[in-house]
């Protein structure tokens, strides 16, 4: 990547197209140095030894390639930016829906589990609890089942 960039730097620069071989050179940004009576372009360093220079050749070829690839488009930053913002509102939205689903299944995952766990399930059917089996039959019947046992 940084090949590139040097080369786009030395084809695409005023005086870096006219020559062979140019200097690119590297160093931070707190490193740079700028003064009011610098000339528009013109930058110096606070230290020297921060900055790295690599002197590099012209190579046509490459500059082809990249001027092939090129693509220029017209940008509306402010739909840009408001296209964006709905997209971003869009899936927080699609977020927050699925969030309040997987709530509403914890909460019933959670109210059967207390349902499961109570009593009240187990006296729900009278006819599966053995110790009211007599509750609803008359003292006859319960006579004939008694001299049957």
């Amino acid at each position: 990547k940084q090949w590139y960039q040097r080369r786009v730097a030395i084809t695409a620069g005023i005086q870096g197209c006219k020559l062979a071989n140019v200097d690119i050179v590297y160093t931070p940004y707190p490193n740079l140095k700028k003064t009011g009576d610098m000339v528009a372009g013109q930058v110096g360093f606070h230290k020297n030894k921060k900055v790295v220079k690599v002197n590099v050749e012209k190579n046509n070829e490459v500059w082809k390639k990249l001027e092939k690839t090129r693509e220029e488009r017209e940008v509306d930053l402010q739909e840009e930016r408001n296209r964006r913002e709905r997209e971003e509102q869009e899936e927080l939205k699609k977020q927050k829906k699925l969030q309040r689903e997987m709530e509403k299944l914890q909460i019933e995952k959670e109210k059967k589990e207390r349902e499961m766990k109570s009593y009240k399930l187990m006296n729900a059917d009278p006819e599966k609890c053995t110790s009211n089996q007599f509750d609803n039959e008359s003292d006859a019947e319960r006579e004939l089942v008694d001299d049957f046992m």
